[in-house]
């Protein structure tokens, strides 16, 4: 086993099959030592666990509930970096997450959202999670998704 597969059994997280496109492109690609990930949606099994806009009200995602999204879209990131690269273990570094977060137009904060997203990295990589990242509030995401995670990673 993996140094990182037995992480992840120790965290109890089991990384989810890669997320298939919902249009004309590919999961992840490899560029010199970086991976560079497509926005992956929070599927599980296929499916958005919830749509809509995130935001404090009736009928809006909570950003707790988002927080979870942003973790699971992470996952499926990790997913699609394993199938190209073989093994977690040969990331060196994740160097930058970028988090989108359809948000109600009242809603400031996508940075805590988006910290599902690193919170996990960190679990997993310990330093090597440690990135740069943005956190963005956007009107509307793919099949009204409420999050959207990409990541770029280096490799060995």
């Amino acid at each position: 086993m993996s140094m990182i597969d037995a992480r992840l059994a120790e965290l109890g997280i089991e990384l989810p099959s890669v997320v298939p496109p919902v249009a004309s492109y590919v999961p992840a690609v490899v560029s010199g030592n970086l991976v560079f990930t497509s926005g992956q949606l929070p599927m599980v099994s296929g499916v958005l666990p919830e749509t809509g806009k995130v935001g404090d009200g009736h009928g809006l995602v909570p950003a707790a509930d988002a927080q979870e999204y942003a973790r699971l879209c992470a996952l499926n990131a990790l997913a699609a970096i394993k199938d190209v690269i073989g093994s977690l273990d040969r990331i060196t570094q994740v160097v930058k997450v970028t988090g989108f977060v359809a948000s109600a137009p009242d809603f400031t904060g996508q940075p805590g959202v988006v910290n599902g997203a690193s919170q996990v990295l960190g679990e997993i990589f310990g330093d090597r999670g440690v990135h740069a990242r943005s956190a963005v509030g956007v009107a509307v995401l793919p099949l009204d998704s409420p999050v959207e995670v990409e990541l770029i990673v280096s490799f060995a």
